[in-house]
């Protein structure tokens, strides 16, 4: 029995655009009757084109399905196979990963509103970190480049993050620096090393906070003053330098709002 290449779509029930794509790429080769040019399938053909829809749906290319389908021997077929169970078991874990991840941004996002102004004491989680911005100002060193260009492989799993020194956090100046963060989790993940210009940021006791910058140019090191003075009603000393990043960016009142999340180290009292 033979088929032409519209029997063929409807007993599939594909598109004959598909059947045409897999003979192009000579996955698929039917007889063509030289008279007509019509395309003719027989069952074999048909039985053929099932196992490259098969691989489709697995997610193999179209060139691995033609090398699957036409060249490849049992031994090869089985480490292909192989490889892409493999490549689906890794693909899971990163979902598993950012499935975890963003179940955390939607509840800093969904809670950090509520907790602007609101001081309390708490230990930050470790984490790698570099800078790469003083104030308004980007660092396009060589080194830097490079460093971005393979931290931009991470997102979204780092975190905007703001780092304001000891001159800053005193009141003498209003510099800050921003740069790139990552869980401990993430970095294992990713095999991110603290190798400088990475660094690593410790546990450590911290007045915690959310505090929000409203307008382009509006982020200041004076939003967290209040922190400091929280840290000096209750007899705490800082370390001299405080950190945190960007939750989330929104349109309030016509304005763009930045919601931070802020972490002043302090001295644990013996």
């Amino acid at each position: 029995m033979r088929y032409k290449i519209g029997e063929v779509a409807r007993i599939l029930g594909i598109s004959t655009d598909l059947i045409r794509y897999y003979e192009e790429k000579g996955v698929v080769k039917p007889q063509k009757n030289r008279a007509n040019r019509y395309r003719y399938y027989d069952a074999w053909d048909v039985n053929h084109l099932i196992d490259c829809i098969w691989y489709k749906k697995m997610g193999f290319g179209i060139e691995e399905i033609g090398r699957m389908s036409n060249v490849e021997s049992y031994d090869e077929l089985v480490a292909r196979l192989t490889a892409r169970s493999e490549a689906i078991s890794e693909n899971i874990r990163y979902e598993e990963m950012l499935l975890a991840r963003m179940a955390g941004l939607t509840d800093s996002v969904a809670h950090v509103k509520e907790g602007v102004g609101v001081c309390g004491l708490r230990r930050n989680r470790e984490f790698l970190y570099y800078l790469n911005r003083s104030n308004e100002a980007f660092d396009n060193a060589p080194a830097l480049r490079g460093l971005n260009e393979k931290w931009s492989r991470y997102m979204p799993f780092t975190k905007r993050l703001f780092y304001i020194g000891e001159g800053a956090l005193a009141g003498e100046n209003d510099d800050y620096r921003w740069g790139y963060s990552i869980g401990m989790e993430y970095a294992s993940h990713f095999s991110v090393s603290a190798e400088p210009p990475v660094m690593e940021m410790p546990e450590s006791l911290c007045v915690h906070a959310a505090f929000a910058s409203r307008g382009k140019g509006g982020f200041t090191a004076r939003l967290l003053d209040f922190m400091k003075g929280f840290a000096a009603e209750n007899g705490l000393e800082p370390k001299g330098f405080a950190f945190g990043n960007l939750v989330c960016s929104a349109m309030e009142d016509g304005a763009p709002t930045g919601y931070f999340e802020a972490w002043v180290p302090v001295k644990e009292q013996a």
